[in-house]
């Protein structure tokens, strides 16, 4: 089974918050993320930046301060 890894980009360099994630909740300032054995985690003032499908990556990145276009 092929799992996704959930990791938040800040200015390039990228941090693993979640490995084994099964489940991925958008929320209105963030998201929630689980997996398999271990307790929900939300991570806030967060956006979804993108998907990588061939190596089962979700890509965050911190919300811009000001910018309501968004």
């Amino acid at each position: 089974m092929c799992q996704t890894s959930v990791v938040l980009d800040r200015e390039g360099e990228q941090e693993m918050i979640m490995e084994n994630v099964t489940s991925l909740e958008m929320l209105a300032d963030g998201v929630r993320i689980a997996a398999l054995f271990e307790e929900p985690q939300e991570i806030t003032s967060v956006r979804l930046a993108r998907i990588d499908f061939v190596t089962g990556t979700v890509i965050l990145v911190e919300n811009q301060k000001g910018n309501d276009n968004e």
